[in-house]
């Protein structure tokens, strides 16, 4: 069987990666109509009740979303995200693209590997940092490989072409675009989060300062209504976006997860050689903890889970309101990925 035959078929086979890829999918498009329908039945119970409480009289109405307007947002949105979320990830961590002139061995390699898996040339761009590491990214027409020079002086020939191979098979399963698509909720959720939490935290302090004393039996009413329904608002508000924050990310992580292992087993049969790609991970793995801190969260960008290999720092701190070491990792472990690929090599994957 030839390479580029194998290659499509060793792609194509991966039944579970395509039913992850198809749930992940599902649930990108579900999880935003739940989201909003939660805050309408909060205003529906919650809501309606502090109208009447403030106005001390009954309310007779009900909130409501139109449902073909919230598809047409929705959709809107993952569409937007899909079209342009690409550009955003590049942008977000300073990748550029180059030319073949500036990188022709990238290129070179790029251009063969794609061919044997089959999938159109994508774009290649650099970052320009210490971190040795790459990732995929696709929607809409732009599929890129990215590389960081780190990695380029990191690894040998080889080791490079079995890195490239395992990206362009993030591009040949569509998990790349899947993942993409997928960080839209979880920016909206995190971001209503912080906005939330900033209103109420400096509400508090304005309380605790006396800001908000009054003399008069009307004016203090007025103040007791204002920080009631400004606290209920803000604390239902950041409960329900951390939840879905929470629920969007854990979706997100736990395929990112698995499509690891799926590219491993693509790029051995690619390149034939599943030892060049441990020894690359190996390399990584080495020399990563060498790496500042400060480098590793200008790498971040909010899409850790797209890298080849985790980082070894994220961009939250203690300071800030969530942090993402609650979740499973973005990756699995470098010792259980080495051990699949040397259980390739001892099969004589893409031998």
């Amino acid at each position: 069987m030839s390479s580029r035959l194998a290659a499509s078929v060793a792609l194509e086979s991966d039944r579970e990666l395509r039913l992850r890829t198809a749930l992940a999918l599902f649930f990108i498009v579900v999880l935003p109509f739940a989201f909003v329908y939660t805050f309408v039945f909060l205003l529906n119970t919650v809501g309606i009740a502090l109208l009447e409480w403030a106005n001390e009289r009954p309310y007779t109405g009900e909130f409501y979303v139109d449902p073909l307007l919230l598809v047409v947002v929705i959709l809107g949105g993952l569409v937007i995200q899909y079209l342009y979320g690409p550009s955003a990830v590049l942008g977000s961590v300073g990748a550029n693209r180059v030319d073949a002139e500036s990188y022709p061995t990238v290129h070179a390699m790029v251009t063969r590997l794609a061919a044997q898996a089959d999938v159109p040339k994508p774009d290649v761009a650099v970052i320009d940092s210490e971190v040795p590491n790459a990732f995929a990214v696709a929607g809409g027409n732009t599929e890129a490989v990215v590389v960081t020079t780190g990695l380029l002086e990191l690894l040998s020939e080889d080791e490079l072409e079995a890195t490239l191979a395992h990206e362009l098979a993030h591009l040949a399963n569509h998990d790349a675009r899947v993942m993409t698509t997928a960080w839209l909720l979880p920016t909206i959720t995190y971001y209503l989060a912080i906005i939330a939490f900033t209103i109420l935290y400096w509400f508090v302090r304005i309380l605790g300062s006396g800001g908000g004393s009054s003399g008069g039996d009307r004016d203090g009413r007025a103040l007791l209504v204002a920080i009631v329904v400004i606290v209920v608002t803000t604390v239902l508000t950041l409960a329900v976006s951390a939840m879905f924050w929470f629920a969007s990310v854990l979706l997100y992580r736990l395929l990112s997860r698995y499509r690891e292992h799926a590219a491993d087993r693509a790029a051995a049969t690619i390149t034939g050689s599943p030892a060049a790609l441990a020894s690359a991970l190996e390399k990584i793995d080495g020399a990563m903890p060498e790496v500042p801190d400060e480098d590793l969260r200008a790498l971040d960008g909010g899409v850790e889970a797209l890298y080849l290999a985790p980082l070894e720092s994220r961009a939250f701190s203690s300071a800030e309101l969530i942090s993402t070491d609650i979740f499973p990792d973005t990756h699995p472990p470098t010792a259980e990925r080495l051990e699949h690929l040397r259980d390739l090599e001892r099969e004589g994957v893409g031998a």
